[in-house]
């Protein structure tokens, strides 16, 4: 299953009824290896986390360190991430909140306000760690405002872990994932606040990096089991699920990570982290496919790749990369416009 070269992907992608938007990777895209589409690191930021798209294709909203920092700031240190908005050029580069620890944010459709997870109301309580879901930061709370960082609300009031947010794509639902004395749940809520409702009730499975399909009913998402924990790499498996907690369908079965998956806009297709090699400690992006069939390796790097979204008109991956000379994780674009998940009628 690992051994995919890149041109499967015309296979997975050739019966797809083909509707793209054109567009022209910048000047420095480049083919970092022989089997990767373009790629490009956007200039200017600090090292970063999850970064996902604006409506538009091209502006980004992302959590980042700050542009001038030199090394990584501890993921436990209460002042180490914030959201900031960007073009994938390195441009128009906009700190929106200034205080706590920031995690997940998301665009709302209309291109007019901004959802993001931050602890800033929260400083009495222990920092936490990001990376480590026994020890997420229950001070993180869920805030909208607009795209200068104005106008902000706090649309969560507890001492949960409230995060990995998303939304859906006509804009009537905040997708996220709370956890309540160490386990994890999808929530979603109306974009005041209001109408939370609990999407999965389950004990061991631990559900989240959740986002919608294009149908704004239907949910993509990992989870793994409490019962795993000590298990290096951790399997993840993937799901779909229908926003009234119904319909679950398992995608992977497998004991592999299966991790941090995104749909594609074509409502079929979605892109994922998988470990590869032999000591399955390196993790490269695949293309999946709704429908079933072997998945298609994207990235092609020694170092780490994660957190992979791509934009609302098909054409772009963003991810995180760690390479060999670098320190830290920043934020890179992938040139899909070849694979042809964009939107179909319909979407």
């Amino acid at each position: 299953m690992h051994r995919l070269i890149l041109a499967c992907a015309a296979a997975v992608c050739a019966s797809c009824a083909a509707t793209t938007t054109e567009t022209v990777a910048p000047p420095f895209a480049v083919k970092m290896h022989p089997q990767e589409l373009p790629v490009w690191k956007v200039p200017n930021l600090g090292i970063g986390g999850e970064a996902y798209y604006a409506p538009d294709s091209f502006h980004v909203i992302a959590q980042v360190q700050d542009p001038d920092a030199t090394k990584p700031v501890d993921p436990r240190a209460q002042f180490g991430s914030f959201t900031y908005t960007f073009t994938d050029h390195g441009t128009e580069i906009r700190r929106i909140n200034n205080r706590g620890n920031d995690a997940c944010s998301y665009y709302f459709p209309d291109m007019l306000r901004l959802v993001w997870t931050s602890t800033r109301d929260n400083p009495q309580l222990p920092a936490g760690n990001w990376n480590d879901d026994a020890d997420y930061p229950t001070g993180a709370e869920l805030y909208v405002s607009d795209l200068e960082g104005g106008n902000v609300r706090r649309l969560t009031h507890n001492q949960y872990y409230d995060a990995e947010v998303t939304v859906s794509p006509n804009g009537e639902w905040i997708l996220f994932g709370r956890q309540i004395e160490g386990r994890m749940d999808l929530w979603r809520m109306r974009p005041d606040g209001s109408g939370e409702q609990q999407i999965t009730f389950t004990g061991d499975w631990q559900e989240g990096g959740a986002a919608y399909l294009p149908d704004n009913e239907t949910i993509l998402f990992r989870a793994w089991k409490r019962s795993d924990y000590g298990r290096s790499p951790l399997p993840m498996t993937l799901f779909t699920i229908r926003h009234d907690g119904t319909g679950l369908k398992q995608l992977t079965f497998d004991d592999e990570m299966n991790w941090a998956p995104f749909p594609a806009p074509d409502g079929r297709h979605y892109v994922y982290v998988r470990n590869v090699g032999e000591q399955k400690n390196n993790r490269e992006v695949f293309l999946g496919d709704l429908e079933g069939g072997e998945p298609v390796r994207l990235t092609y790097n020694d170092g780490f790749d994660g957190f992979p979204s791509v934009s609302p008109d098909g054409t772009k991956m963003l991810f995180t990369r760690k390479s060999a000379h670098e320190v830290g994780v920043f934020t890179y674009v992938m040139d899909i416009s070849t694979l042809n998940v964009g939107p179909k009628q319909g979407h």
